[in-house]
């Protein structure tokens, strides 16, 4: 079938989708993603996996979308109301996570290297999943506004983490080999930098979206000004190796920190337009990616990433609630809404895949295969499971609008 008409087909069948699991109190994105699964390689097979990575480019899109979104309702007087509160749910959920992996992949598989790579995955979410929920439920509320945060930032701290216990274990293969030590630093650097590059690329990308979009009087241009920065946004990070995620929210960071509420409103109304179809295609696509022949091979080590994981972001963001003005509702229920997880934890994967097996060491293979094997079978978990939780998180604070 022509490309361009599968698309189209799928666009109407998941429209359909989503309003059934609508029905059955589900996210709108479940159906959309099982409708995926149906025509993709664990189905019929329509997207197989070579046209999944040629229509990669629309997941990017969708992404840098879902960034930009999240990063228009970070305004730095919505972060001082939060207080400090926020950033310790921020830290404990993350750190809270990789050290309940770290301690509980160990005592498994007393293999230090691994355990590291592991733990280090874990603090790593999937933005497009609680942002989804939160537009279709239309909630808003001091839980909403935490999740934005939250998943907003956590995948920079997950991208320091990750940068550090890479080298760590890293030091350690190699020192399987050769006897001496390998320094971690060149690994913490290029975190710190692809951080630092994102940051910087992402802030003179949004002062020029803001100094071009305050000339323009019909809001319907104004998606046509946020689309071209979106993709110049993400070329640049496609060209020098940055944060996809952390480039565009920087971009609706500096326009609701930069501009009157009256512009951000016309160009956060244009994006609630668009969005909705860019949720469709992302998690169709996402769908027809999954390979459910992968579950059988979770094991031991994956129900044990599953559990790890889950116990430390939820313990965690509960713990860092406490310090702070935090609301009970907060506490109680953000740890819930960012469960989701997928691209960048795999992306994180196939890193550790090749870098390690760059190594040359049985071992170093060993944990390169077994990573990418077990996160992309606990991503299909963590996409199916976490989207609902974060629905009944909104639902049970009271915020949905639905």
């Amino acid at each position: 079938m022509n490309t361009l008409a599968l698309i189209g087909l799928t666009v109407v069948a998941a429209y359909y989708m989503g309003h059934l699991a609508k029905k059955i109190k589900l996210p709108s994105l479940i159906g959309y993603m099982i409708l995926g699964v149906i025509l993709g390689r664990s189905g019929l097979d329509y997207f197989n996996i070579d046209l999944v990575e040629e229509l990669g480019f629309i997941n990017e899109i969708a992404l840098g979308f879902v960034a930009f979104s999240i990063g228009i309702e970070l305004s730095i007087s919505s972060l001082k109301k939060q207080g400090t509160g926020i950033i310790s749910i921020i830290l404990m959920e993350s750190f809270a996570a990789f050290a309940v992996v770290l301690g509980a992949v160990y005592l498994l598989t007393r293999d230090l290297p691994m355990s590291l790579i592991f733990a280090a995955m874990a603090p790593a979410s999937a933005p497009a999943g609680t942002v989804a929920v939160i537009h279709e439920t239309k909630s808003k509320g001091s839980l909403t506004k935490a999740l934005y945060s939250v998943v907003g930032f956590d995948d920079g701290l997950a991208i320091i983490i990750f940068g550090f216990s890479a080298a760590l274990a890293t030091s350690l293969l190699t020192n399987e080999v050769s006897g001496e030590s390998a320094s971690i630093w060149p690994g913490m650097l290029a975190a710190l930098k692809e951080i630092g590059l994102s940051l910087l690329v992402g802030t003179v990308i949004g002062f020029i979206f803001c100094n071009v979009i305050r000339f323009v009087r019909d809001k319907r241009d104004m998606i046509v000004l946020s689309f071209a920065a979106v993709l110049i946004a993400i070329g640049c990070s496609e060209q020098w190796h940055l944060s996809l995620i952390l480039t565009n929210m920087v971009i609706g960071f500096v326009l609701i920190n930069t501009r009157k509420k009256e512009l951000v409103d016309k160009v956060s109304g244009q994006l609630l337009i668009v969005m909705p179809l860019l949720f469709i295609l992302f998690f169709s696509l996402a769908g027809a990616h999954l390979n459910l022949a992968a579950l059988p091979s979770l094991g031991a080590i994956g129900l044990v990433y599953i559990v790890g994981r889950s116990i430390g972001l939820v313990g965690g963001a509960r713990i860092g609630g406490c310090f702070g003005n935090v609301e009970d509702k907060v506490k109680k229920y953000v740890g819930m809404g960012i469960l989701s997880q997928a691209g960048v934890a795999i992306g994180l994967a196939l890193i550790v895949k090749h870098d390690f097996a760059a190594i040359g060491t049985d071992h170093a293979d060993d944990i390169g295969v077994a990573v990418i094997t077990t996160i992309t079978a606990t991503c299909i978990f963590f996409e199916l499971v976490g989207p609902v939780l974060t629905k009944i998180a909104l639902t049970k604070a009271g915020e949905t609008n639905v």
